[in-house]
């Protein structure tokens, strides 16, 4: 029980440094900092980046006649900085995101924060920045559709439409002695029983073989 606990810890700790190794810190406003009218403005600064967990927004102002405040949506969009959630001074201020999701900030003079000075960062929950590469699934072999055995071809009916004779001659209402097609003369019977005595000729063979084998 200790070892699992003592396991558990360190896998913790290992992967509490790999998510802060990977850890950006952004410049806000870049060389402008956070100021009225920077070069870019922020929304679009901060629609062009990335921002992920454990990613640190950095600021830099004039602290004596300005400040960051992190406030709601409605805050935001009135520019209301009397209820922020949190607020940075001094002109040089860091903010940690610590969930993925909105984060809204603006400018503790209002005047300035009217004018435009706000900022919405879109935190995402991936830890990864870049994807990872798609594993290509290899095509399954084409199933070859199964061979036909050609049919055989039923006997065409003669032009008079009378049925083919049996094999008896009976058939049509005329002899096989008058009607040469109709002669249907069975084969030999011992054509039949070739095959049967080639079978019996090759398992003697086959006994034979197994016989002579034995007595070596």
């Amino acid at each position: 029980m200790a070892f699992q606990t003592s396991f558990c810890i360190v896998m913790a700790i290992f992967i509490t440094s790999i998510s802060s190794s990977q850890a950006t810190t952004f410049q806000v406003g870049g060389k402008d900092g956070w100021t009225l009218r920077p070069s870019e403005s922020y929304n679009n600064w901060s629609s062009r980046l990335r921002f992920l967990i454990n990613d640190t927004l950095h600021f830099k102002y004039n602290g004596a006649s300005d400040s960051v405040l992190v406030v709601n949506k409605g805050d935001f969009d009135g520019c209301n900085a009397n209820n922020p959630i949190t607020k940075l001074d001094g002109g040089d201020s860091s903010f940690k995101f610590d969930r993925s999701g909105p984060f809204y900030f603006i400018t503790g003079n209002k005047s300035n924060c009217d004018q435009g000075q706000k900022l919405i960062v879109v935190v995402l929950a991936l830890r990864n920045r870049s994807p990872p590469p798609a594993v290509a699934t290899p095509p399954s072999p084409a199933v070859s559709p199964p061979s036909r055995t050609p049919g055989l071809t039923p006997p065409a009916n003669s032009p008079g439409g009378g049925s083919a004779p049996s094999p008896g001659g009976g058939g049509g209402g005329s002899s096989g002695g008058n009607n040469p097609s109709g002669d249907t003369t069975s084969p030999p019977a011992q054509s039949a029983a070739t095959p049967r005595l080639l079978g019996t000729i090759i398992a003697w063979m086959v006994t034979v073989m197994f016989a002579l084998w034995g007595l070596y």
